[in-house]
């Protein structure tokens, strides 16, 4: 346990106060008096930052390839293919083992199987990723259900029993974990699911982090609804603030998670567009006032956009310095123009990796800033937003 000191005027913020933004003045009778805060991160805590800051490294990013089984069916049923272990396992085998890929790719998230699967060569996934200094991830979240008494929205399932599951994932390899849960505009959102969000999210990041595991926080704002740009940042400032209020409140050791937010955007069905320069305006401004600058990386979500809209706009986003690695996390954005490219036939490996390189090699230039967009494929143009999308 880490403890820090820390002198502050005679009273503390309340979470109200902070919200709002409140200037706090101390009376001029008041005696300073010392608070402590408490940081728990156990025995990890150099391991969880130095894992957080390799993932977190210059012209690197996330492969999100942690789809369920179920979500990984329905994309191989995009290319008509069944969906068995051994397509799965014929997939994911082409995403690990692409030529290069550590360049450009500094951790990828796995679903549960892929974490103890092996490739078609019977080389373990995991070891396969290490071998290119890609850090091995989790999905540890058990998916969405219905919130009683909410306007007909969700929260992410998966505490039970996740402390003794972290164990085992990093047993396995893992070194970092994901949570994903989602706030829809158009419902709301209610005090009640964003406060849920934000709970789960802290909770989960707690146990993570006592287990080994650098927390990747992802606090989805869905792109559904027809609301403007500053409708989003309204309600993304909201959902920020409360997570990290409570990630305050379980001790999270900021410096070993990574948060996994939507850019601000409008919503998908807003006759409203923002240029990549306006989408990073506001989504900067949105990270200065709710992340403190001891989180080493912001690895945005693609959330449906198109590979080419979701690499301009994080592109946008590093034209200037910023204090955390703002970086990606994409799957869609990543896989898309890949998996059409494989088909599902084996003759097909090296030119579906191939393009899959060409995605990360281009998301890598726009985390330095340096993407210029030419020469993209029309495929890669194409916006992949699915209304009520799960996963």
């Amino acid at each position: 346990m880490a403890s820090t000191t820390l002198l502050k005027s005679s009273f503390l913020p309340k979470r109200t106060e902070w919200f709002a933004g409140h200037s706090l003045r101390q009376s001029p009778n008041s005696q300073p008096t010392v608070v402590t805060f408490t940081v728990r991160a156990g025995a990890y805590s150099e391991e969880l930052v130095k894992t957080a800051k390799s993932i977190a490294s210059p012209g690197r990013g996330i492969l999100a390839m942690d789809e369920s089984n179920a979500t990984c069916g329905k994309r191989l049923a995009s290319i008509g293919l069944e969906n068995t272990e051994a397509n799965r396992q014929a997939y994911r085998t082409l995403l690990v083992s692409v030529p290069g890929l550590g360049q450009y790719i500094s951790g990828a998230i796995l679903f549960e199987e892929t974490l103890y699967q092996s490739t078609i060569d019977e080389k373990k996934m995991v070891d396969v990723l290490v071998e290119q200094n890609i850090t091995p991830g989790i999905k540890v979240d058990k998916g969405l259900v219905p919130l009683a008494g909410s306007n007909d929205e969700s929260w992410c399932q998966g505490l039970d029993g996740l402390a003794s599951r972290c164990a085992a994932y990093y047993h396995q390899g893992a070194r970092f974990a994901k949570w994903r849960t989602v706030v829809s505009i158009p419902n709301g959102p209610s005090a009640l699911a964003m406060k849920e969000a934000a709970w789960g999210l802290a909770r989960y990041a707690a146990i993570s982090q006592d287990n080994g595991l650098v927390p990747i926080v992802e606090p989805e704002i869905l792109l559904d609804g027809e609301h403007g740009i500053d409708r989003t940042f309204e309600v993304a400032h909201k959902v920020w603030a409360e997570v990290f209020f409570y990630l305050a409140e379980n001790n999270v050791m900021f410096e070993g998670i990574l948060l996994k937010p939507s850019m601000v955007t409008p919503g998908a069905e807003s006759k409203e567009r923002a240029t990549p320069e306006k989408v990073a305006e506001y989504t900067l401004k949105l990270l200065q006032r709710t992340i403190p600058p001891g989180v080493p990386g912001i690895m945005f979500l693609s959330g449906g956009q198109s590979e080419v809209e979701a690499t301009l706009n994080l592109n946008a986003m590093n034209q200037g310095s910023n204090p955390w690695h703002v970086s990606f996390s994409y799957a869609r954005a990543l896989q898309n123009t890949c998996l059409k490219t494989w088909g599902g036939r084996p003759e097909n490996v090296k030119a579906a990796q191939e393009s899959l390189l060409v995605r990360a090699k281009a998301n890598s230039l726009a985390q330095l800033g340096k993407y210029t967009g030419e020469g993209e494929s029309e495929e890669s143009k194409k916006g992949m937003f699915v209304k009520g999308y799960t996963y």
